[in-house]
């Protein structure tokens, strides 16, 4: 399961990640997003140790989803390097979000 990031952890976790990094901005009532949550852990079974996945909740770090204008739940952000280099809005398919992991690895 993915792991929970706050604003705390957000730059180690995240901005000083060795691998790529899929950072879900999400709503515990969102129902897309509790749709995405089995995606999301078949993706992180699968790039093991080449992508890591965590997960930021939107009302408790309403700040870091303002700083990344994270407009609607879910989000899906790809983070490279320290920097975001893709995005997705809403419920989005597995081999949407793939794709955009294979340009990343």
């Amino acid at each position: 399961m993915a792991a929970r990031v706050n604003q705390e952890q957000f730059e180690q976790e995240v901005l000083k990640s060795a691998i790529p990094v899929l950072a879900e901005f999400y709503s515990d009532s969102c129902i897309p997003c509790k749709q995405l949550s089995p995606i999301l852990g078949d993706i992180e079974d699968d790039y093991e140790d080449k992508l890591k996945v965590v997960k930021i909740n939107v009302n408790f770090d309403a700040d870091l989803a303002a700083e990344y204008e994270v407009m609607a739940s879910p989000t899906v952000l790809f983070f490279k390097d320290g920097a975001e280099v893709n995005r997705t809005r809403g419920l989005v398919k597995k081999e949407e979000l793939e794709t955009i992991i294979k340009s990343l690895i």
